[in-house]
């Protein structure tokens, strides 16, 4: 038997998803909350979840977490929703779904890779536009790149990752007008932008809207939701993995959103601390930092790859983002006050 021989060639040609190891590290590079809940909740948390029923399956789709979610993130009526463990097993979904034999996934770029990624999986043709110089979309551009490729699928993350930038509200506009298939706007940082398509699934027949709760302070979880008309979802519905959200999923996420407003609250601190850290930063020497409506920062200095690897040795772990469209960027997710000092005092010892 050879794996060469079985293994299809597109999937051996590609390199799997890398997390890096940040044990003793000060984790800056994966866009986290750096906040814990507190003791308190942390408490009645466990207490809900010894009485979790870890013998059954789990509900399948389990309407009373859809229903909260609906409720808590503003849903408009009339859109359902499909969970997924992480909103990445929902870009699977909605790739898989759509992919017939020639069709095409597209999407500005530098974005986040899985886009790619589960297109090549799933043997679509991947259409990457590339964003200007200051990392902000050519929709004029980006439309006529479309008429020619007929994608499928379109993906935009509101804001980007890796860049932070949110799009102007009628550049995305003008890119689902115009698509001729389905738009999922990935709002993965919607707690940090202050601006959202959700409330507007229902002027686009095309628009889907992909979130996560990672950023808000559950990356441990692993909970994404995707809303959009009842029609969509039911399609995504039928190649969902059964039983793909865990009792103990369910029952942490019924809990903690019945007490979002402490989570909103860590997402307003963050979204200060965003604020005087780009200062910081911008305050050193040959330092570029670019806005950001996302929980991290991507700044340009004259060496990324020095610079990653001094702040690595000093116990810090960033983003090296150094390749031709992000050359010399790090990306730095923005921590808690004591980290950020460590950070700043480390990076002024790597430049």
């Amino acid at each position: 038997m050879s794996i060469e021989k079985l293994v299809r060639p597109e999937i051996a040609a590609l390199k799997a998803y890398h997390v890096p190891d940040a044990k003793g590290m000060v984790k800056l590079d994966a866009m986290e909350n750096p906040y814990p809940l507190p003791e308190t909740l942390r408490r009645e948390l466990a207490e809900v979840l010894s009485r979790a029923d870890l013998n059954r399956y789990p509900e399948p789709s389990p309407r009373r977490l859809r229903d909260m979610l609906a409720l808590k993130m503003g849903v408009p009526q009339g859109m359902e929703l499909i969970l997924g463990n992480g909103s990445d097993e929902l870009l699977q979904i909605v790739t898989l779904a759509l992919a017939r034999p020639g069709a095409a996934v597209m999407y500005p770029s530098p974005t986040f890779v899985m886009y790619s990624m589960y297109a090549k999986f799933f043997g679509m043709k991947v259409v990457a536009a590339p964003l200007r110089d200051d990392f902000s979309l050519d929709a004029p551009a980006f439309v006529e790149r479309m008429k020619a490729e007929q994608p499928a699928i379109v993906f935009i993350a509101y804001p980007n990752n890796p860049t932070g930038v949110l799009y102007p509200e009628a550049d995305v506009t003008q890119v689902i007008r115009a698509a001729p298939g389905l738009v999922v706007v990935d709002e993965a940082y919607h707690a940090f932008a202050g601006k959202s398509f959700m409330d507007r699934l229902g002027d686009f027949p095309n628009l889907v809207v992909l979130r996560t709760v990672s950023k808000l302070g559950l990356a441990g979880i692993r909970l994404g939701y995707l809303a959009g008309r009842p029609e969509w979802i039911e399609q995504f519905d039928k190649v969902r993995s059964p039983y793909n959200l865990n009792v103990l999923t369910q029952t942490a996420a019924l809990f903690l959103l019945d007490r979002l407003d402490v989570l909103q609250e860590q997402a307003a601190r963050i979204r200060a601390d965003r604020g005087s850290l780009a200062k910081a930063l911008a305050a050193l020497p040959d330092v570029t930092v670019f806005p950001s409506e996302a929980n991290f920062l991507v700044i340009r200095v004259p060496d990324a790859d020095g610079a990653f690897e001094g702040l690595r040795r000093q116990g810090v772990l960033v983003k090296n983002l150094n390749m031709p469209a992000m050359r010399n960027c790090l990306r730095i997710t923005v921590g808690t006050p004591d980290e950020n000092r460590i950070l700043l005092n480390a990076l002024r010892e790597s430049l």
